[in-house]
């Protein structure tokens, strides 16, 4: 189940970028489990990964092979986290990039592994690796679609955004691919997330801009408050173009921005087991930092998430969240509530206009907003969040059978 229609999207293939995706059988049979991605020479390649301290051995290997001047190939199986595997998963991990170094005639330390499914078991190197060469021979510009569906685990539907930009009377293309659906409190992007761009861009600029688009995207958004263990998002500049673009390129921001927003907040609508897609807007804050504790508090309560799902105008667990963030000197009397246009606290206390028929017309949306005003600053922070359902605790129970 995800929220709202899928829609049709239009990919704009980047210059410099072919993959593919074939059936590996890792954990399942007849599935796209495996792709390869290859990029191409004198491309860039900045990355953001995950802050959990037990990280796969991918995201180890991958670390290290991305500080190297050449990457020249990404390698993203599904069905296993090769996570929690010790030494025994980065000599799996080192084994299946060196089987695509050797066919695609590359260095060990050029190709970069990711992966993604349940943490603790053994990677099977032995049908990734036979895999390799189906997926060699198949790889193409034009996989978008092949590529999106082969990195999804309890993902619904693929995720793809992709724009084009005039830029100094030349086209730039973005466009990029994303998977996640549970397991998401980021902390620094989302499970696998991967956006390339014809555009020429220095390394030092690419990490700028990359941290940037993270931060106001995948790093806004939280389904159950649990960090991954495999999170990893890439950003590739192939220079295609030949349109050398700065961090401070406004326009090219701009786009980037767009594309990574477009993936996040489609994570969320396809969380797992999500009936709503919730904004939560938190304004007047002192700081960011204050913003964020108050948004995170609200996205992730059980209790207001339950609500949601069952669409029960029960403000009073919005309020409730709100008032347990620690905030020195915060008056009450001047905080205020809405949920969609209704307005349900004024002044601390249940907006005098509020009736429960309003508040339910808002909670039958598949798509909420929660704006909370603390009147203690000029700040402002968005977070994007799900519901939390009876599938939701079903497809978590049922992850592993």
């Amino acid at each position: 189940m995800a929220v709202g229609e899928q829609r049709s999207i239009e990919v704009h293939p980047v210059t410099g970028i072919r993959m593919a995706a074939v059936a590996s059988n890792i954990r399942y049979a007849d599935r796209l489990d495996l792709v390869l991605i290859e990029i191409a020479e004198r491309s860039t390649v900045a990355g953001v990964y995950t802050q959990n301290v037990f990280c796969a051995a991918p995201v180890k290997i991958a670390k290290q092979h991305s500080q190297k001047k050449s990457c020249r190939s990404f390698l993203i199986n599904t069905g296993n986290a090769n996570a929690g595997t010790g030494e025994a998963g980065v000599v799996a991990a080192l084994r299946c990039c060196q089987a695509v170094a050797d066919i695609a005639g590359l260095k060990l330390a050029e190709v970069l592994p990711f992966s993604t499914g349940v943490i603790g078991e053994e990677l099977p190197a032995d049908k990734i690796v036979l895999g390799i060469p189906d997926a060699y021979t198949n790889l193409s510009e034009s996989n978008w679609h092949q590529a999106a569906q082969g990195i999804m685990t309890t993902d619904t539907r693929p995720k793809l955004a992709s724009v084009q930009v005039e830029i100094e009377g030349k086209l730039v293309t973005i466009t990029g691919i994303a998977k996640g659906s549970g397991m998401i409190k980021p902390n620094m992007a989302t499970m696998l997330g991967f956006v390339f761009t014809d555009a020429k861009i220095d390394r030092s600029a690419l990490s700028s801009l990359l941290t940037n688009a993270v931060n106001l995207s995948f790093n806004r958004v939280t389904v159950d408050g649990d960090t991954s263990t495999n999170d990893c998002c890439m950003l590739v500049a192939t220079g295609a173009s030949q349109l050398e673009i700065h961090a401070d390129n406004r326009l090219f921001a701009e786009a980037l921005n767009l594309v990574f927003t477009e993936l996040a907040t489609g994570l969320i609508k396809d969380a797992e087991g999500a009936t709503k897609f919730i904004t939560i807007k938190v304004n007047q804050g002192a700081s960011i930092d204050e913003c964020l504790r108050v948004a995170y508090t609200v996205a992730e309560s059980p209790l207001v998430k339950i609500a949601f799902f069952a669409s029960d105008p029960n403000w009073g667990r919005i309020l409730a969240a709100v008032g347990r963030v620690e905030m020195e000197n915060l008056d009450l009397e001047r905080v205020s509530i809405f949920l969609g246009d209704t307005q349900l606290v004024c002044n601390g206390e249940l907006d005098e206009h509020y009736t429960e028929e309003r508040g339910q017309i808002e909670m039958d949306q598949d798509e909420i907003t929660v704006e909370i005003n603390l009147a203690r600053g000029n700040c402002s922070e968005t977070v994007w969040t799900s519901d939390l359902s009876h599938d939701y605790i079903r497809i978590n129970a049922e992850y592993r059978t």
